[in-house]
């Protein structure tokens, strides 16, 4: 059993976190502003993570084994969880994302398409930190979404005070009504009303994982050893016509498309830039993916339960 401290845990694949991990016998505390309640039998501390005074007096004398951080957005948060961490817990596992090597928002070392993107072409090492950004004002946070997660990574990474890992997750699908982007429900929407979906002209690639899946990960990473960024994504990478088609195959509809220009705004998942992530290191580091066809079916069928029926 290990004292591990979760912080967020509210909602999604977070949730499923938490239920995982006391299942595992281990003993959670989770850390969030209260907007729902853990399960029965987990310590839960009632505090805003962007106040660092309030953080640190919740924490009082506790330590962990291991932090999970959830909802880090900013290199400002990871700062204040650094600190307030620091001396607390042995090892620090954060949730990102597969938008840090997006190459729309950085400028990164350019992969070929084809080639799936490892973790080193972003080393939060590295990463420049810019602390005096307006990282406070929502818009700007919603339009920087990427390089506030970069930041935040580096932060951490910087920290030194504790091992730090980040699992840098695939565009997560699954769980029906618990899936809050909508994007499911997009597709579904369209292709059962015989609506558009605009695509471009050439779409790439990318790469998606089950909510449990990630949860799995999640899991494993709290008591592995490993340190610094890790990619989580099932085996098999989709674009935006292999999607629609086992979406479509579902609802017994074809799916309508709109070709556009690279470089246009299209539908979710239409992509004309390629950052489909490896999942190679998670592999050699012990955790086995499934294939994203062996899930993505029943993931829709989930989906189209939770949507209301059509009317004529």
């Amino acid at each position: 059993m290990q004292k591990i401290g979760v912080i967020g845990g509210s909602r999604y694949f977070g949730k499923l976190v938490v239920k995982r991990l006391q299942a595992a016998g281990h003993q959670v505390t989770v850390i969030n502003r209260g907007s729902t309640s853990p399960p029965g039998g987990v310590e839960h501390l009632v505090v805003d993570r962007n106040d660092e005074a309030a953080l640190t007096a919740a924490l009082d004398s506790r330590t962990f084994d291991v932090v999970v951080d959830q909802v880090c957005y900013t290199p400002v948060q990871a700062a204040i969880a650094a600190r307030a961490f620091a001396g607390r817990t042995r090892r620090y596992v954060m949730t990102s994302t597969i938008e840090v090597y997006d190459p729309a928002n950085a400028a990164l070392p350019t992969v070929p398409p084809g080639t799936p993107v490892p973790e080193e072409i972003v080393d939060p090492a590295a990463w420049l930190v810019a602390m005096d950004l307006p990282w406070h004002d929502d818009a700007y946070l919603e339009a920087h979404y990427a390089e506030g997660k970069r930041q935040a990574e580096a932060i951490f990474a910087r920290a030194g005070s504790f091992e730090f890992a980040s699992v840098r997750s695939a565009h997560v699908l699954g769980g029906g009504a618990q899936e809050f982007t909508g994007r499911p429900a997009y597709y579904i929407g369209r292709i059962t009303k015989g609506e558009e979906i605009t695509v471009h002209a050439k779409t790439l690639p990318t790469v998606f994982i089950h909510y449990e899946e990630l949860a799995d990960l999640l899991l494993w990473a709290t008591t592995a050893d490993f340190t610094g960024p890790v990619n989580a994504c099932s085996d098999g990478p989709l674009d935006v016509h292999d999607l629609a088609a086992i979406i479509a195959t579902q609802v017994g509809r074809e799916a309508v498309y709109r070709t556009v220009p690279a470089g246009e705004d299209a539908s979710p998942f239409s992509l004309d830039r390629h950052y489909a992530m490896s999942n190679a290191r998670a592999k050699e580091l012990g955790f086995s993916f499934s294939h994203t066809t062996d899930w993505l079916p029943g993931a829709v069928a989930e989906a189209l339960a939770t949507e209301p029926s059509p009317t004529a």
